[in-house]
């Protein structure tokens, strides 16, 4: 993907960029010493953000440099970096990723299609420069929108009650997707759980949304509940999935309103609308690299 500015710039960078994330122990000398390596090689810093936790004691940065700036390519950039990083106590907590490597991308579906519907016209109009690779869906009404994007679909039947035959499932989804090795693994109201062993599988790749009404009104027709009780806000939260239903890092979220005049339907509709752009923004910021995770919190940047 090529690199933007800030999350809320959408100004397109031409040039190739190589995109530093780095997090450790908070100390004086950080920025120095990374910036004293990259000026040594000759690298250009075009774009940098910084972020000392002070509840965790974390150090965090994102750093781009343009590639044509160093004499050298992303692998050598690497090992050179490595030494940087432990000496900074960062053994394997910071990445480099290269943009000129177009982001692959598998999108999981149930039946709802205005996440996907959304994400395909994306990519379409080249807002989203991504690969996407394959739709996989445990039922077939998304398969024709997808091929009409010249896109795989793959249909992988899930058993309607019980658990007998959903490990099958799961590990045919787990063999479609892992043939991609894909940088994101998108839960597009992708209405099943995934198992432990797929979460860790997965773990920092897989991005899911869902509604805000979580945990307020739990189980079937939550616009139903929340129109109930008069609520005010309809949201969705975009978040990497974990073995706790919901639960892991949060990426991105985003509200719309919502009156007294408004019914279920309008509730559902604009929460559709709130679920598809919040979606959208955390899997750019994803596939940018802006997103770094500490626990079970990110910084954003």
């Amino acid at each position: 993907m090529r690199p933007r500015g800030h999350p809320g710039d959408n100004a397109l960078v031409s040039e190739r960029r190589y995109v530093i994330t780095f997090g450790c122990p908070d100390r004086t000398g950080i920025i120095a010493r990374i910036s004293s390596f990259l000026a040594e090689a000759g690298g250009l810093i075009v774009e940098a953000a910084y972020h000392s936790d002070l509840d965790t004691g974390w150090f965090f940065t994102r750093q781009e440099v343009r590639a044509d700036t160093l004499p050298f390519d992303v692998e050598e950039l690497r090992a050179r970096f490595a030494g940087v990083a432990r000496s900074l106590g960062a053994e394997s907590d910071w990445r480099i990723d290269d943009t000129a490597e177009r982001p692959r991308v598998v999108l999981l579906v149930s039946k709802e299609g205005h996440c996907l519907y959304d994400l395909l016209g994306r990519v379409a109009a080249g807002e989203l420069d991504v690969d996407v690779r394959a739709v996989i869906g445990n039922h077939d009404v998304l398969a024709d929108v997808t091929r009409a994007h010249g896109i795989p679909f793959h249909h992988v039947p899930f058993p309607a009650h019980g658990t007998e035959g959903k490990a099958e499932a799961f590990a045919e989804v787990r063999k479609l997707v892992d043939e991609h090795d894909p940088h994101a693994v998108v839960l597009a109201r992708f209405m099943q759980i995934l198992p432990p062993e797929l979460c860790e599988a997965w773990a920092g790749r897989a991005i899911n949304i869902h509604h805000s009404f979580l945990p307020s009104f739990v189980g079937a027709r939550p616009y139903h509940q929340a129109h109930a009780r008069g609520v005010k806000l309809v949201g969705a939260t975009c978040h990497y999935v974990t073995a706790d239903l919901d639960a892991g890092p949060i990426i991105e979220q985003d509200v719309i309103r919502v009156d007294h005049g408004d019914s279920v339907a309008d509730m559902v509709r604009k929460g559709r609308d709130i679920e598809k752009v919040t979606l959208a923004r955390g899997l750019r910021w994803h596939l940018e690299s802006r997103v770094l995770v500490h626990g079970n919190r990110t910084v954003v940047f």
